[in-house]
């Protein structure tokens, strides 16, 4: 009797398993039938029983479709160990960040050779002074399956350093603050941190905290070596999360309350801990701004024209919208992701025809400076700024092509220069090109694809072709660099990204045409990514396969089941694939905050329409693709049993032969593994099973 076997007799036939007759038979979940009924709807969730994580069966049930998935996977172990000695041998090993100006130090993190994690160290006033190691993750990591880094913020002084870790993957993070000097911890200690900023002098902190729903809804003020901290504000609308930072400036504390469409701040001077907060501009349904400073006045940027936002100042001392003077106004073709204020100098954060842009404008002169990029399809984000009295911007440049690169500009000269490029060892941009493409939606929205491989692999097309694509929150898909998909661009697979809406690139109304009840224009763009791709001979519907993560997941889920015959494979990340269940259930994390993104299901009409493309509630017998689904047990964002439920119910309606494959991590969560060759490892594994269903060669 195999492992397997033997695991599912021990816990008295929770599951059942088909007669071994030469080929591994998968678990199957036993249904214990769950009936709800909403407008008039009954539902069914035979699955429900799934969600008990204590529940010995149901670890149990997981712990055999790891062995079910390993099994299935066995043939690929030798290309799963070439793809990730592939991916080491990529890295440098032992390497440094570029390092960023603070008061009187210089801050940078570094690897080592067969660590998994950073270590994060300073040196004073000059970079040939002696090195010292602020926080080394790895030691932090001993004992435990999962770490990770939130808040690292320290003290005006440069003395303490407050930080945030979590431990389990759960995105629980506990607070605790370091003294430099001496390098020993203080006593504080705060759980449930979702965010942290240090007032001026140096022994206040403000955080905020999460309730049981994993939203930050308080404000405290927290003062070093006291066990009782004040409660400042509460945040009773749970469609709202609060967030506490710094301005650029360091002048003035903000506090953020936002939800998905809606803003509000409040202010306190970094220097008067003890003073009251105040109500920058109340909020109104609809209205977001976002806050910056500079001197005698506030810097917002506003949608209260027009979608795309506008630039406004306004006096720090009479902040009324009746105020408010325009700097820049709204464009319906240029959308206002960001800006940041340096002493003489603003930068404005632009997208426009989907692609990122920069431009820096004198305080003094009003001259303005767009920074030139060399491709025709790039990413570019600011990097760390965080001095204030610099002609100096540090921004981050890379493409499908040029791996992540780290630049200064020259906010005088208007010249750039390269600081570091994250070295690719044994990698040459020259032997691979990347090129943008265009899909006609339905309804004559062009949809964006972005494409990279290597042409001397690739002389001639249909070739395989592996896209992702997301599609939620307004987020812009990255145009960027990463150097594990090398392995599989030398092995002639195309890589492909499908920018379609419910995401940012075309700016705020291309969120909106695939948000709420438009959403079905997310799934329906990707089918046309896909049959574009197809008609143009890139590819073939049996040489097709598709990635998504988390709500990226959801639309990999929607489309396996709109349109299965268009794709050979699909990997799901972390999927958020039992869209009506989650979303009628308010007490789980993200669920009110979310009504904003997909809708309310205690809203009939919203119920219906989200019903129509729920990947859960739409899984039917028929033929799907050989699908590789990850989850993690501590995930919080999108709880594990959403993809366990997902494929108990697919493996039971499925009327193919293709491999259905779960994965469970047990010990991380939304990201999955967080040291960087675990994470290296679960990646060669999605590799070797898209080229094995590829049909791609060794």
């Amino acid at each position: 009797m195999n492992r397997l076997m033997r695991q599912v007799v021990l816990f008295l036939g929770i599951l059942t398993l088909a007669p071994w007759a030469g080929a591994l038979e998968p678990p199957v979940a036993k249904r214990l039938p769950k009936v709800d009924t909403i407008h008039g709807d009954e539902r069914i969730d035979d699955y429900y029983w799934l969600r008990q994580k204590e529940d010995p069966e149901v670890i149990a049930y997981l712990e055999a479709e790891n062995e079910y998935a390993r099994a299935m996977m066995a043939p690929t172990e030798p290309l799963q160990e070439a793809l990730y000695q592939e991916m080491v041998g990529r890295i440098k090993e032992t390497d440094d960040s570029v390092p960023y100006r603070f008061g009187d130090y210089f801050y940078y993190s570094r690897t080592e050779e067969g660590k998994q994690y950073r270590i994060y160290c300073r040196k004073q006033g000059t970079l040939e002074a002696p090195e010292t190691i602020t926080l080394d993750l790895n030691k932090l990591a001993e004992g435990q399956v999962f770490i990770g880094l939130d808040a690292y913020e320290v003290s005006d002084n440069g003395r303490l350093l407050a930080h945030s870790i979590d431990s389990t993957g759960f995105r629980e993070y506990l607070l605790r603050v370091k003294d430099l000097e001496t390098g020993r911890l203080l006593p504080d200690r705060i759980e449930k941190v979702a965010s942290v900023a240090w007032a001026a002098d140096d022994r206040t902190l403000f955080y905020t905290t999460i309730d049981e729903a994993k939203r930050p809804y308080r404000l405290y003020r927290h003062t070093l070596g006291e066990s009782e901290d004040e409660l400042i504000y509460e945040e009773a609308d749970e469609r709202f999360a609060l967030y506490v930072g710094r301005t650029r400036s360091q002048r003035y504390l903000l506090l953020l309350a936002g939800s998905h469409t809606t803003t509000e701040y409040r202010y306190l001077p970094a220097d008067q801990p003890r003073g009251a907060w105040m109500l920058l501009s109340a909020r109104h349904p609809g209205r977001e701004y976002y806050v910056e400073h500079h001197g005698p006045l506030f810097y917002l940027r506003v949608n209260d024209t027009g979608r795309n936002f506008r630039l406004v100042s306004v006096s720090v001392d009479d902040t009324r919208a009746e105020n408010w003077v325009e700097i820049i106004p709204h464009s319906n073709d240029v959308m206002l992701e960001g800006v940041d204020f340096f002493a003489h100098h603003y930068a404005l954060y632009e997208r426009r025809d989907g692609l990122p842009q920069i431009t820096v404008t004198d305080l003094r002169s009003g001259i303005s400076q767009r920074v030139e990029f060399p491709e025709a399809a790039y990413d570019v984000r600011p990097s760390q700024n965080y001095e204030w009295n610099t002609q100096k911007l540090r921004y981050r440049y890379q493409s499908q092509v040029t791996p992540p690169s780290i630049y200064d500009f020259d906010m005088k000269t208007g010249s750039s220069t390269l600081l570091k490029r994250r070295p690719v060892l044994g990698y040459d941009p020259k032997n691979y090109r990347s090129e943008r493409y265009y899909a006609t939606a339905a309804d004559g929205a062009r949809i964006p694809i972005s494409l990279v491989y290597r042409p001397d692999v690739v002389p001639r097309r249909p070739a395989p072709l592996y896209m992702n694509g997301y599609g939620s929150y307004g987020w812009p898909y990255p145009v960027e660099f990463t150097s594990s998909q090398v392995s599989l661009l030398d092995r002639g697979v195309i890589v492909a990204i499908a920018h379609i809406r419910g995401g940012g690139e075309m700016g705020k109304r291309w969120h909106d045409q695939g948000r709420m009840m438009s959403k079905m224009n997310t799934f329906t763009d990707f089918i046309a990514a896909a049959e574009y791709l197809i008609d143009q001979g890139i590819t073939t519907s049996n040489r097709l396969a598709i990635e998504g993560w988390s709500a990226g997941g959801l639309l990999t889920g929607a489309v396996s089941n709109m349109r299965p015959d268009l794709f050979k494979a699909v990997i799901l990340h972390f999927p958020f694939v039992d869209v009506l269940n989650t979303m009628l259930d308010d007490s789980l994390p993200l669920t009110v905050g979310e009504y904003e993104e997909w809708g309310n299901p205690n809203i009939a009409e919203e119920y219906r329409y989200m019903k129509r493309y729920c990947p859960y509630t739409n899984i039917q017998a028929q033929d799907y693709p050989a699908t590789l689904v990850r989850t993690s047990i501590n995930d919080s964002q999108v709880m594990y049993w959403e993809p366990v439920k997902y494929v108990a119910k697919r493996r039971r309606l499925k009327t193919d032969d293709n491999p259905l494959l779960l994965v469970i991590n047990m010990g991380a969560g939304h990201d999955g593994a967080s040291g960087r060759y675990d994470y290296l490892r679960e990646t060669a594994g999605d590799f070797a099973f898209v080229l094995w269903q590829l049909g791609v060669a060794e």
